[in-house]
C-alpha cells in the first residue's frame, strides 16, 4: 500500500500546481493550530515531546513514491501545503525556516499572526541555489544554544522525527550537523501523532468527502465491475482491476461524485484478491493473476482515497457460492467488526475495540481465534496509519471526539473443505473508515453495504445436477465442454422435473404450517362486515327558539344548522339531513309538481345500521312525506338544495369516521439547518387531495424518522412516518408515462378526506398529447428529433432526480437506529411481469422481490409474498388463450385476490417465478367459488388436514386416481357383446365435471364406432322414442309405417351408400 506514485499532492515547488504565486496560506488556521501545537508541546512535553525545547522537522524533496511522514502531514496540516526542502525549528521564542527564496516569500505572511498568537518571532533563512545551507544551519544552531544558556541548560534537548531518514543533499547535512553538535535528541514522532489525532471540524469535513469519494467507489463501480466480470466470465487480471479503479478514483466524476479531480488522490493502489493467494497486510498489493470466481471462492477488495490529503478506507469481502465454513466465518467476523465499531465512544481506551471484536469470536467460533488479525485497525487522517494509536489488545490511549479510524478485522489463512488449492485456503476482510462522535460512532463508508444479502453471490445453484456431467480436461487442459454449456443443457433437461419435485416438498411443508397455525387458532382476523355503522347523535337544533321564523308554510332548508324543516299541520317541523335517504321530484299533466322525501328507517332492506335509529326501536318513524306545489322551479331547488347538502353531511361524516379508526402516529421530527432534508421536487401525489382548486406539485422531504410531502397550499401537507411503512418501491419510467416512488403502509393515514394505504409521489416523464398531422411528418424530421432528443433527455433526468433521492434515503435506512424497521427501496423486476385483469382493466402486473405489485392503474395492487398461503391457477388445460390466478391468504377470513385473462404464453414464467419463491401452487381447470371452501377450512380444520390438506387442489393426483380406478374395476374385457348405451351414459355423468381433451376425442371415437355398428332400424327406434318424448304422438300409423318401410329398404341398400346418407341424416 505504501509504495507508489505520488499523485497530486500539494506542493509549493511549483511541480503539482505551479507557481508559488498561485498559494495562499489561510492564517485562520495557521494561528489556531500553531496555538494549539505550543500548547500540546507545553502541556504533554514530558510525556509525549521528550522534554524537548526545541522541535527540529525536515522536510524531505518530492518523491514519485506514495509515502506518509510526519514532517509533510505537519507542513500540511499547519500551513495547508507541502514544503519539501524545508528545514522548520519551533523555540520558546523564535520560529526559524531554511527554504529556498520562493518558499520564504510564500512564507513571509506567517510572522504577524505567529507573534499575535503565541509570541514568537519567525526568522527566515534563505538558501541560495548552490549553496549547502552550512552557515543557515549554523546560524539556527546558535540561536539554539543562545536560548537553552537563557533557561540555564548546557546541553538543548532537541526533538526531531527520529523515524525519518535524510533525504536529499540539504537534509543529509543538516542530520550531519545535527548529530555533531553537542545536543541531546530526543524523538517526537508520539508528540505529532497525539496531536494530529483529534480533528477540528474542517479536517472531519475532509475525511467525510474521502469517505463518500471511496464508498461510492467500491458502491458503483467496483462492485458492479466485478459483477460484470463474474456474470460474463471474462479474464481480468487484479492489477488491471487495481488500475481501472484507480483511475475511476482521479475522476470522480465517473462516479457522479462532484468533487474536484485535483483535489483528489488515492491511498494506496486498490488492492484485488482471489484464488487462495491473500495478503491482510497493509502493504499488500495486487498480483497478475486472474480473479478466481468459481464456487467457494474468496474475493477480498479494497480501496482508500484522499481528499485534501486525508485518507480514507473501504474492504469489503465478496463470497461466490460460500460453504457453510465461508458462511460462518463471515457471519461472525461481521459481528466482530461491528463490535469494534461500537466500542469507539469517547474514554474508552483504544484496545476495548480490539477486546470487543475478540470476545465475539471467542464466543461464537473460538476455533477461528487463532486467525483474527493481532489488531483491529489504526488512527487514519493525514497518514493513512497514524502511529501510536493502532486498536491492538495493549493500546491504552484514550478515545476522544474527533477521532478517526480505519476500522479493519480479518481472519487469515482459514482452512475450507475443498480440493481445489485455490479455495483450500481463504481469507476474510472488512474495513470502514469510523469517527469517534459525541455519544456514538459514525460510520462514513456505510454506503457501502456489508451485509451477507449484499457480498454473497450464488452463481451455481445446481452445482450437485452439474458434478456427474462435468468433462476431465485433456492432456492440454482444455476442458472438451464449457461449464456454462453443460450448465445449460442439464438446466433445460431437468427444469420441470425439479419443479415438480420442489412442488411436492413445498406442498408437504406447507400442509404441516397449515394444521399448526390451524390447530393453535391463528386463521386470522375477525370478520367486521356487519358491524354497525357510529355516528355522532343527530341534533339539528338544541333550542326551539333556533328554528328560524315560517316563510309561508314553504319548504326550507337551514345550511347552518344542517335541517330540513318541512310544513306538516300547519308548523315547520325539522328533520335532520341526515336521517333522508333519498328525495326526487315529479311534475303532472295539471302544471303541479310533486317532492317525495323518503326518510332512512329501521327494519327496510339495505338500510344501514346506524346507532340513532338501533336507540329508539320501539318509536314511530316516518317513513316518507310528499308535497305538492305549484312552483316547480321552487321544488327543484328545494330538491338541488337537499341533494346538495346531504352529500356534504355524507362526506364529513364518513371522513369523520375512518378519521377515528385511524392508528395514532408519532409527530414527524422536522431535520435541523445542520442536516438539510432529502428533498425531491415537483411530485404528483395519488390519491389526490380533495378540493376543486387547481392541483398543484408538491415536495417530497426526508426527515428524521419520516417523509413529508406538501404543496404551496398550507391544507395539502402529508406525512409518511419511518415506521409504517411496509414496503417502499422505486419504479423508473420504461414503457410507462410516469416514473414513481410507492408506499404501502402497516396502517392507513388520510390523504386530503381519503383513507389510504398506499400513497405514491410520481412525475410525467413525458406530456401525453397528440400532435395534429403527425402521421404525415418524415422520419428524419429535424423538430421531430429535436422533441425526441429533449424529450429522452427529460426521461433520462427524471430518473437521475429519484434515483439519486432513492440511493440517499437508502443510505439513510441503513443507519442503525433504522435498522428494525428493515426498509430498502425494491425495484419491479420487468422482465417477470405479466399482463392481466386485478380488477375491471387490464394492467402489468410485476413481481419485486418480496411482493406482486401493480403500481400504475387504480386501485393499486401490493401483496405481500409472505402473507400467501397457496396460489391456485386456474382454467389451465383447456387450450384456452387466457387463464386466471387466484392467490389464496394465510389469513382464511380475508377474501382471495383474483388476476384474470392472463395470457397463457406467460404460464410457465409464471410457475417458474412462484417455485424460486417457494410459493406453492396448484392447477385447475374450472374457476372455484372460494367463500364456501375457506368457510369449510376454518369450521372444521381438522377434518380439512385429515384429508389431506390442499392436495384436493392437486388436479394430476386426482386425475391419475380416478384413471387408476376405472382400469382396476372395469379392467380389460375382450367381447363381442356390445356395451349398453345407457350405462355408458350413467358412467360418463359420473365422472368429473372438468374433462380433458384427450377425453373428449376418445368420447367422439367410441360414439362414431357405436354408430357404424347401429342398423338403420335401430335408429329409426331411437328417432320415434325421441320424437314420442317431446310429444309427437299425433302422427298417423300409416306415416308411421312408411317410415318404417323406408328406413327398411335404406337398410338393405346400406353398404353401397351407407357413408353419405348416414351423414346426411345426422
Amino acid at each position: 500500500m505504501a509504495e507508489h506514485r505520488n499523485g497530486n499532492t500539494k506542493t509549493t515547488d511549483g511541480k503539482a500546481s505551479g507557481a508559488a504565486g498561485g498559494y495562499t496560506i489561510n492564517l485562520d488556521n495557521f494561528g489556531k493550530r500553531l496555538k494549539m501545537m505550543y500548547s500540546h508541546w507545553n502541556e504533554y512535553n514530558d510525556d509525549l515531546w521528550g522534554a524537548s525545547e526545541v522541535l527540529a522537522v525536515a522536510t524531505p524533496p518530492p518523491s514519485e513514491d506514495l509515502r506518509y511522514l510526519k514532517s509533510s502531514a505537519l507542513n500540511i496540516w499547519l500551513l495547508g501545503y507541502e514544503f519539501p526542502e524545508t528545514i522548520m525549528v519551533f523555540m520558546k521564542k523564535q520560529i526559524h525556516f531554511l527554504c529556498s527564496l520562493k518558499k520564504a516569500s510564500l512564507l513571509e505572511v506567517v510572522k504577524k499572526t505567529a507573534r499575535e498568537v503565541v509570541g514568537v518571532d519567525v526568522v527566515m533563512h534563505v538558501k541560495a541555489k548552490n549553496d549547502d545551507g552550512s552557515a543557515l544551519m549554523d546560524s539556527i544552531f546558535r540561536a539554539v544554544n543562545s536560548q537553552s544558556s537563557l533557561n540555564g541548560h548546557n546541553t538543548p534537548v532537541v526533538g526531531h522525527i527520529a523515524r525519518e531518514a535524510p533525504e536529499g543533499k540539504l537534509l543529509e547535512k543538516w542530520d550531519e550537523k545535527l548529530k555533531g553538535e553537542n545536543f541531546q535528541l530526543a524523538d517526537i514522532t508520539n508528540g505529532f501523532s497525539d496531536l494530529f489525532a483529534v480533528k477540528d471540524i474542517n479536517e472531519i469535513t475532509n475525511v467525510k468527502k474521502a469517505a463518500y469519494l471511496t464508498s461510492s467507489v467500491m458502491k458503483h463501480f467496483v462492485v458492479p465491475k466485478m459483477e460484470k466480470v463474474i456474470d460474463e466470465e471474462k479474464k481480468v487480471s487484479h492489477s488491471s482491476l487495481m488500475d481501472d479503479t484507480e483511475k475511476v478514483i482521479l475522476e470522480p466524476a465517473k462516479v457522479k461524485v462532484k468533487l474536484k479531480a485535483e483535489n483528489v488522490d488515492i491511498c494506496y493502489p486498490p488492492i484485488f484478491q482471489s484464488g487462495g493467494e491473500f495478503d491482510l497486510r497493509p502493504s499488500a498489493s495486487s498480483n497478475d493473476q486472474n480473479l478466481y470466481y468459481d464456487s467457494t471462492s474468496v474475493i477480498i477488495c479494497a480501496i482508500g482515497s484522499r481528499y485534501n490529503s486525508y485518507c480514507s478506507n473501504v474492504a469489503r469481502t465478496f463470497l461466490i457460492d460460500a460453504n457453510s465454513i465461508q458462511s460462518k466465518a463471515y457471519e461472525v467476523l461481521l459481528k466482530a467488526h461491528d463490535a469494534a465499531i461500537s466500542a469507539l465512544k469517547p474514554g474508552n481506551k483504544a484496545s476495548a475495540a480490539y477486546q470487543a471484536a475478540l470476545s465475539i469470536v471467542e464466543k461464537n467460533a473460538p476455533e477461528l481465534a487463532a486467525n483474527l488479525t493481532k489488531s483491529a485497525g489504526t488512527g487514519i487522517g493525514l497518514e493513512f496509519r497514524e502511529s501510536g494509536f493502532s486498536l491492538n489488545s495493549k493500546n491504552d490511549r484514550v478515545l476522544k471526539p474527533g477521532m478517526v479510524f480505519n476500522v479493519s478485522l480479518g481472519f487469515q489463512n482459514l482452512q475450507a473443505e475443498s480440493k481445489n488449492p485455490k479455495t483450500q485456503k481463504f481469507s476474510l476482510l472488512l474495513a470502514d473508515t469510523v469517527i469517534v462522535g459525541q455519544n456514538v460512532p459514525e460510520v462514513v463508508t456505510s454506503a457501502s453495504s456489508k451485509a451477507v444479502k449484499d457480498v454473497a453471490y450464488s452463481f451455481n445453484e445446481d452445482d450437485e445436477e452439474e458434478e456427474p456431467l462435468k468433462v476431465k480436461p485433456d492432456v492440454n487442459g482444455a476442458e472438451a465442454f464449457s461449464k456454462a454449456n453443460l450448465r445449460s443443457v442439464n438446466h433445460e433437461m431437468s427444469k420441470e422435473e425439479l419443479r415438480r419435485q420442489h412442488q411436492a416438498e413445498l406442498a408437504r411443508q406447507k400442509n404441516e404450517e397449515t394444521a399448526r397455525r390451524l390447530a393453535g387458532g391463528g386463521s386470522g382476523a375477525t370478520d367486521n362486515r356487519g358491524a354497525a355503522k357510529h355516528t355522532g347523535e343527530l341534533i339539528a337544533y338544541k333550542n326551539v327558539n333556533d328554528i328560524p321564523p315560517p316563510k309561508d308554510l314553504m319548504i326550507q332548508i337551514d345550511q347552518k344548522h344542517e335541517a330540513i324543516l318541512l310544513p306538516i299541520y300547519g308548523s315547520m317541523v325539522p328533520f335532520h339531513v341526515a336521517t333522508i335517504k333519498s328525495v326526487s321530484s315529479q311534475q303532472d299533466t295539471n302544471r303541479s309538481c310533486y317532492i317525495r322525501i323518503i326518510f332512512n328507517v329501521p327494519g327496510t332492506p339495505f338500510s344501514p345500521h346506524d346507532s340513532n335509529s338501533l336507540k329508539f326501536q320501539g318509536s314511530i318513524y316516518v317513513k316518507e312525506v310528499s308535497f305538492r306545489s305549484k312552483d316547480p322551479r321552487h321544488i327543484s331547488e328545494v330538491v338541488q338544495m337537499i341533494k346538495t347538502l346531504r352529500r356534504q353531511v355524507t362526506s364529513r361524516e364518513s371522513e369523520r369516521a375512518e378519521r377515528a379508526t385511524l392508528v395514532t402516529q408519532e409527530k414527524l421530527q422536522l431535520s435541523g439547518a445542520k442536516f438539510k432534508p432529502i428533498r425531491l421536487s415537483d411530485l404528483w401525489i395519488r390519491p389526490v387531495f380533495g378540493g376543486r382548486g387547481r392541483k398543484l406539485t408538491g415536495t417530497l422531504e426526508a426527515h428524521a424518522n419520516g417523509f413529508r410531502y406538501s404543496t404551496s397550499r398550507p391544507d395539502e401537507r402529508v406525512d409518511v412516518m419511518y415506521a409504517n411503512i411496509k414496503h417502499a418501491f422505486f419504479q423508473p419510467a420504461e414503457k410507462e408515462m410516469i416514473t414513481l416512488l410507492h408506499f404501502h403502509l402497516h396502517n392507513h393515514i388520510m390523504v386530503g378526506n381519503k383513507k389510504t394505504k398506499d400513497v405514491q409521489f410520481y412525475c410525467e416523464v413525458m406530456d401525453v398529447v397528440q400532435t395534429i398531422g403527425g402521421g404525415k411528418r418524415s422520419n428524419y424530421d429535424p423538430d421531430e428529433i429535436e422533441e425526441e432528443q429533449r424529450e429522452r433527455a427529460r426521461k433520462n433526468k427524471i430518473s437521475m432526480d429519484f434515483q439519486n433521492f432513492v440511493n440517499r434515503v437508502n443510505d439513510l435506512w441503513g443507519q442503525p437506529q433504522f435498522k428494525p424497521l428493515d426498509l430498502e427501496f425494491d425495484q419491479p423486476l420487468r422482465e417477470l411481469g405479466f399482463h392481466g385483469v386485478p380488477h375491471k382493466s387490464s394492467a402489468f402486473i410485476v413481481p419485486t422481490s418480496s411482493c406482486l405489485v401493480e403500481l400504475i392503474e387504480t386501485p393499486f395492487v401490493v401483496i405481500t409474498l409472505s402473507e400467501i398461503e397457496i396460489v391456485n391457477l386456474e382454467r389451465v388445460g383447456l387450450g384456452q388463450k387466457n387463464f386466471d390466478m387466484t392467490l389464496v391468504f394465510k389469513d382464511f377470513k380475508r377474501d382471495v385476490f383474483r388476476i384474470d385473462s392472463i395470457p397463457s404464453s406467460s404460464l410457465d414464467g409464471i410457475k417458474e417465478w412462484l417455485d424460486t419463491t417457494d410459493l406453492k401452487y396448484y392447477e385447475s381447470r374450472l374457476n372455484l367459488n372460494w367463500r364456501p371452501i375457506l368457510k369449510t377450512i376454518t369450521d372444521d380444520p381438522e377434518k380439512f388436514i385429515e384429508d389431506g390438506g390442499w392436495e384436493f387442489l392437486n388436479m394430476e393426483a386426482s386425475d391419475s386416481e380416478s384413471d387408476n380406478s376405472q382400469e382396476s374395476d372395469q379392467g380389460y374385457e375382450p367381447s363381442d357383446v356390445e356395451p349398453d348405451t345407457a350405462s355408458e351414459d350413467e358412467d360418463d355423468d359420473s365422472e368429473s365435471l372438468v374433462e380433458s381433451d384427450d377425453d373428449e376425442e376418445e368420447d367422439s371415437e367410441e360414439g362414431s364406432e357405436e354408430e357404424e355398428g347401429k342398423t338403420w332400424e335401430e335408429l329409426e327406434r331411437e328417432a320415434s322414442n325421441a320424437d314420442r318424448e317431446k310429444g309427437n304422438e299425433s302422427d298417423s300409423e300409416e306415416e308411421r309405417n312408411r317410415r318404417k318401410i323406408k328406413a327398411f329398404g335404406k337398410s338393405r341398400a346400406g353398404p353401397i351408400s351407407s357413408a353419405p346418407k348416414r351423414a346426411k341424416m345426422r
